[in-house]
């Protein structure tokens, strides 16, 4: 995924001045991280974390998007695509239900079709 997107869709929903790091990370790193701060034992695709109101991470395992793309019938960079978004929205304060789904949908619908 390209840096000048993320940056983008960054500034678009955080705002310009905020400061976000994106590491891509193995199974067992995203594993021990879920386990040490979300007390699950498990691996994930995407975690996200605030730092501050105005600095933030997100840790992507990619062995685990690439088959999670498959089971959504996305590609792995549109797949890609929606985890950045995703974990945005979580680090803007949004939690799981369809207000967040319907902020997904409108981001990734703006950002597949216009460059990807």
């Amino acid at each position: 995924m390209k840096k000048l997107l993320i940056e983008e869709i960054k500034a678009d929903i955080l705002g310009k001045r905020y400061e976000l790091s994106v590491v891509f990370i193995g199974k067992k790193g995203i594993k021990s991280l879920n386990k040490k701060y979300r007390k699950k034992n498990e691996a994930t695709d995407v975690l996200s974390f605030a730092i501050s109101d105005k600095i933030g991470e997100i840790f992507i395992c990619s062995e685990i998007a690439k088959k999670k793309a498959k089971s959504f019938s996305m590609t792995f960079k549109n797949y890609l695509l929606f985890l950045v978004i995703h974990a945005i929205l979580h680090l803007k304060g949004m939690r799981h239900g369809s207000k967040m789904e319907g902020y997904e949908f409108a981001y990734y619908s703006r950002y597949r079709c216009g460059h990807l």
